[in-house]
């Protein structure tokens, strides 16, 4: 534990088995981390299997958020539950006034993209659809005109009847006021389109180490330490990803990192 670094990094517990890893986290400061587990008692189970720590450093917690992110998925160590394998995620898109559920790719989020936004980034088209209907329920929107329910002619929705649904299907509320009020609700949720022409270096420092984490249309495609050799890295293909999407647009669109345009 001695020789763990009070600096920006991701660390590994190890366990007997082989060294496979039973717990993988980030921080900014690796030796303060690690120490902390050792004082939580619901992760005694944990502490029990470990035979070791081993640590990897970063210049920055970028750096950490997005190598963290991509060794959970590849490793799947016991222990961890919130980062999950990387699959093909979904976001609504609008067909006139109606949501389609639609596949996110790295297209979808590029400057040059035309088809329209994506509201929100997830698992299934099956967690799209509970999306919907939890917005339907919070601000008294329609499932039939959000494709959820079928509707008969001419007769109001059974939501509508028990006076959760506030009447676009029957004419009690006018559909330009239905639009827009989910519209208003989906805004919270929107991807945020690329805001750069091409690939950027993302710059991070921490005393002599320097990495650079090479982006494009919100795809990490990979981290190296020259601005080259990032160069060289700019048309590698990549899979969009929520978990990278999360971490580059918090850095990205606050404009609290440094960005090279390459």
């Amino acid at each position: 534990m001695a020789d763990l670094p009070a600096a920006p990094g991701v660390y590994t517990f190890h366990g007997a088995t082989g060294g496979l890893p039973l717990y993988i986290g980030k921080s900014v400061n690796i030796r303060a981390r690690v120490m902390s587990h050792f004082n939580t008692p619901d992760e005694a189970a944990m502490l029990r299997q470990t035979v070791r720590v081993s640590c990897e450093r970063t210049a920055g917690e970028i750096g950490a958020l997005l190598l963290e992110s991509a060794r959970i998925k590849a490793e799947h160590p016991l222990f961890n539950q919130r980062l999950r394998r990387s699959r093909q995620l979904w976001s609504l898109r609008f067909a006139a006034e109606r949501p389609d559920i639609v596949p996110a790719r790295e297209a979808d989020v590029s400057a040059a993209a035309d088809a329209g936004p994506l509201y929100g980034l997830f698992g299934s088209p099956r967690a799209a659809q509970e999306h919907l209907r939890q917005l339907a329920d919070a601000h008294g929107l329609c499932c039939g005109l959000l494709g959820l329910e079928r509707l008969a002619p001419g007769r109001p929705c059974f939501r509508h009847q028990i006076r959760r649904c506030l009447g676009a299907c029957c004419g009690a509320e006018p559909a330009q006021a239905h639009h827009a009020r989910l519209m208003e609700a989906l805004q919270a949720h929107r991807v945020a389109i690329w805001p750069h022409e091409g690939a950027v270096a993302v710059v991070e420092r921490d005393g002599e180490r320097q990495d650079i984490h090479v982006v494009r249309n919100w795809c990490h495609l990979g981290t190296v330490t020259t601005l080259a050799a990032a160069r060289k890295l700019r048309h590698v293909s990549a899979t969009f990803d929520a978990d990278g999407y999360h971490i580059l647009s918090k850095a990205l669109l606050t404009g609290a990192a440094e960005t090279v345009a390459l």
